[in-house]
């Protein structure tokens, strides 16, 4: 059986994730205590008819601070009885989630007579920190729609059985690097197509730019060494029971340099990594 466990920050989107992991197969429970997790995952485990292969559980802040910090442990006891699990934890910026939550006028689950709601989401971060330190993937929806959300979730945990998943993510140095990044190579001393006046309107998708990178030496000498790197290190990663890796290349508006190196990588890498995505922030 395959334990997913997602968790996060009330507004971050779990619910959301939660709904495509069970229209995908799931058998999703929201909302589950932690000292229940355990039974529940034995019960389901030994059930003959219908059998269940997949299951996704939901926990959040909910719990109290001391059900939040058993969790690793839980897991951990749950792995040596052969069940395959793993912590999915979805994050925001702070000011994301006070828009959210403004925005929709729900009651944020911890806020109380006595606290703000901006107290209300650092306090829930505090108390999930347990959860987030034993997560195996952790997604910062700060600058993703639903669709978005809906997608990622699709490609990067519903596929997991495919091994270990890549992203390889572009973006703009200016706009701050990606929370969830594992790895971070900045490109900001190639070669700029912005200042070459018909290119600045395009990305690095389009053949003209293209044509200028692939036109000066650098650019394939830094594209040579971040792949050398990861050809070196990712079976490292992969030996060491990783499951996700979000690589992520900036320059400094994520519109042309890094978006070339992130599809290029993402095409070199896809024959080795059946489970890869490219994804560029500023687009």
């Amino acid at each position: 059986m395959k334990l997913v466990v997602i968790s996060g920050r009330s507004g971050s989107g779990k619910t959301t994730a939660l709904h495509v992991l069970e229209d995908i197969g799931y058998y999703c429970v929201d909302n589950l205590p932690v000292t229940l997790l355990r039974d529940l995952i034995v019960e389901l485990s030994s059930r003959k008819s219908p059998q269940i292969k997949e299951v996704a559980i939901g926990i959040d802040a909910r719990n109290s601070v001391t059900q939040l910090e058993m969790l690793p442990n839980v897991l951990r006891d749950l792995s040596a009885e052969g069940i395959d699990s793993e912590v999915i934890y979805l994050d925001a910026m702070d000011s994301v989630l006070v828009k959210r939550f403004s925005e929709t006028r729900r009651r944020h689950p911890i806020s109380n007579d006595t606290n703000t709601l901006n107290e209300a989401i650092e306090r829930e971060r505090d108390m999930l920190h347990p959860v987030a330190s034993s997560a195996s993937l952790i997604i910062n929806t700060s600058k993703l729609n639903l669709h978005e959300l809906r997608d990622l979730i699709k490609k990067r945990v519903g596929a997991g059985n495919e091994g270990m998943a890549l992203l390889f993510q572009s973006f703009g140095f200016k706009n701050g690097v990606p929370g969830d990044a594992d790895l971070v190579f900045d490109v900001r001393c190639l070669p700029n197509p912005h200042w070459i006046p018909n290119l600045r309107s395009q990305t690095g998708r389009d053949p003209d730019v293209q044509t200028f990178l692939q036109g000066h030496e650098q650019v394939q000498e830094m594209l040579d060494d971040i792949s050398a790197f990861l050809v070196a290190w990712l079976p490292r990663f992969v030996a060491n029971n990783r499951s996700y890796m979000t690589i992520a290349i900036g320059c400094t508006g994520g519109q042309h340099r890094s978006v070339y190196i992130t599809e290029k990588l993402t095409e070199q890498f896809k024959p080795d990594f059946p489970n890869v995505q490219a994804r560029h922030r500023e687009l």
